[in-house]
């Protein structure tokens, strides 16, 4: 199962890390732009990475050396996780994060997307609501969408993800060791 309140401290622990290490200096609104930019790039790269728009080609997804395309796209995804949770947390709205494991249960069982493109242009514009207008039912919404896009379209299991953003957050802690 995902363990939300565990994963919100990791995002800000490493993001601390990273402001403090490299003496990153910007105001509020600036962090929580970039955060947003930073989010908005890495739900693209879910996108090109799954190809589902790619509707000409026949063989969708894309694999980094030595992985499957879907080890590649699941860990595009827990790039992206981290973004939504770096996001709640710099605007105080981890509240809006946090769900119950009913809450989850019930997003897993949801019906799969008719329109992924759809789908996705619906989760980004609610983002940039939530951001432009400061709506909180805006990013509730998009959050929620996102998983049950992780756990529905994308088919990735609350364990799976738990694995791969421990995965990733791992790698990142190194980058950071070895000056990335």
């Amino acid at each position: 199962m995902l363990q939300l309140a565990k994963l919100v401290q990791q995002s800000i622990a490493l993001d601390e890390q990273i402001t403090r290490e490299r003496d990153i200096e910007l105001s509020r609104p600036r962090q929580i732009e970039n955060a947003y930019v930073a989010l908005d790039v890495e739900l693209a790269e879910v996108a090109n990475t799954s190809e589902w728009f790619k509707v000409w080609k026949t063989h969708r997804g894309k694999a980094d050396t030595g992985k499957t395309a879907r080890e590649t796209l699941l860990t595009e995804y827990t790039d992206a996780l981290d973004f939504f949770l770096l996001v709640a947390a710099k605007k105080t709205w981890t509240h809006l994060v946090m769900l119950t494991e009913e809450d989850l249960m019930t997003l897993e069982k949801s019906r799969p997307a008719k329109d992924l493109d759809q789908q996705y242009l619906i989760l980004k514009r609610m983002l940039f609501n939530s951001h432009f207008d400061h709506r909180q039912d805006d990013y509730r919404h998009a959050w929620r969408l996102f998983l049950k896009w992780g756990f529905v379209d994308l088919g990735f299991s609350q364990d799976e993800i738990q694995a791969a953003y421990e995965a990733k957050r791992q790698v990142n802690l190194n980058r950071q060791a070895s000056d990335y």
